[in-house]
């Protein structure tokens, strides 16, 4: 099947695909005589396993372990266990952070109980003030979007 062949039917985009071959998580396919991609079913259930993956929020890094474990079968799922619970952890820690973050948003919302003009605006002055140093505790080692 072709890239647009292979986009539709796992609900990819054509974008998302050629990234995934660039970060070598997708084989590189075949090419047919006039150098169209080709690709196989095993790209299909490749792809498949990588967006499942990433809609469960794992990096990149996360996502090729897996699929070490999955091109070994033999071997012991240990490191699998292993790296869905750190991954829980940092799932639990986002959540955390976003809690905090909310937490936040609120009190800047309380800024402004009513409309009035711009200039006296509470959440826009408030932005205008220094922002507060955050612990050291507060550094995140699991970014959202770097994946």
């Amino acid at each position: 099947m072709k890239i647009g062949e292979l986009a539709k039917s796992t609900g990819t985009s054509i974008e998302s695909i050629r990234f995934y071959e660039r970060e070598a998580l997708l084989p590189a396919p075949q090419r047919s005589e006039n150098n169209y991609r080709v690709y196989a079913e095993e790209h299909v259930e490749r792809l498949t396993f990588i967006r499942h993956c990433r809609s469960l929020d794992m990096a990149l890094g996360e996502i090729r372990s897996l699929l070490r474990f999955k091109e070994t079968p033999q071997e012991n799922c240990e490191g699998v266990n292993e790296l869905l619970d750190e991954h829980i952890g940092h799932v639990a820690e986002r959540i955390r952070e976003l809690r905090q973050l909310e937490k936040q948003l609120k009190v800047l919302r309380a800024q402004c109980a009513e409309s009035s003009a711009a200039g006296c605006c509470g959440i826009l002055n408030e932005l205008s003030t220094e922002m507060p140093v955050f612990p050291k505790h507060a550094v995140r080692k699991h970014v959202h979007g770097t994946h």
